[in-house]
């Protein structure tokens, strides 16, 4: 097996006469930090939404671990090890964090329908299994004094973080994040930062959308950057900083940030 986690492979995304993502083609490596960025409009979501199963590709290929996954359905994609995180929070606002992060565990389940109804030993043990992996996974990301808070009722970071927790909860490989520092306060990014570097020293790789350069730059081994669907460019942060193409369509407008 070679060091890449995930190749994409000259895909294309169209809805209709719309060419969302062109031709892109690139990998991330096992264990790395890599970063999509783009103005908006420019086809991130889309190609995240093409890599975990919403969207099959209209051409070129997706390979995660070595298998093409093209065009598998999410809850395969989660299944083979890949969770994610959305641009706008997806959490269960009526369910306390904790059930969240239970949920969470699902694909990895082993108790069957019938164990659940006749409450088998079987099932017991995994009922506590689960609760205990989700108490551990809230403290992991630092909001286990939440547990017992409905998802709705927690602040605006807590609740990042707690879709992590519920990402995390699927044991994956490979955890995508579509633009985590949103709505962040300065010390909020750093320790979204810190957060990030301890999921990847732990054996995740992390593939992140983000629009706040001083937390991609700081954090990411390499970066690709989209511009209309396109791919204009591709490296280390101090290479894609530096590339002409890039200031035009996207830092240039960034004032600083």
């Amino acid at each position: 097996m070679n060091g890449n986690i995930l190749e994409i492979r000259k895909v294309t995304k169209q809805f209709g006469g719309l060419v969302a993502v062109d031709d892109v083609a690139f990998a991330v490596r096992r264990g790395e930090i890599f970063a999509l960025i783009g103005p908006n409009g420019a086809g991130k979501t889309t190609l995240f939404n093409c890599i975990t199963g919403i969207y099959p590709p209209t051409m070129g290929s997706i390979y995660f671990d070595g298998r093409d996954i093209s065009g598998s359905r999410p809850h395969q994609v989660a299944q083979m090890g890949i969770a994610r995180t959305f641009q706008n929070i997806r959490l269960f606002p009526f369910m306390t964090a904790l059930d969240n992060v239970k949920v969470g565990q699902h694909v990895r389940m082993k108790a069957k329908l019938w164990d659940a109804m006749l409450k088998t030993p079987r099932e017991r043990k995994e009922e506590v299994r689960v609760r205990d992996r989700a108490y551990e996974l809230l403290r992991y990301v630092g909001i286990e004094r939440f547990a017992d808070h409905y998802a709705r009722n927690l602040p605006y970071g807590q609740q990042r973080r707690l879709e992590v927790a519920r990402a995390l909860a699927t044991d994956p490989k490979l955890l995508l994040l579509d633009e985590p520092a949103a709505g962040f306060t300065p010390q909020e990014k750093v320790q979204l930062m810190k957060l990030v570097e301890k999921i990847v020293a732990d054996g995740v790789t992390v593939f992140l959308i983000e629009h706040d350069m001083r937390v991609v730059m700081s954090i990411s081994k390499r970066i690709c950057v989209l511009d209309h669907g396109e791919e204009i460019a591709l490296g280390p942060p101090d290479v894609v900083r530096s590339n002409q193409r890039v200031i035009e369509a996207y830092l240039g407008s960034q004032g600083g940030h």
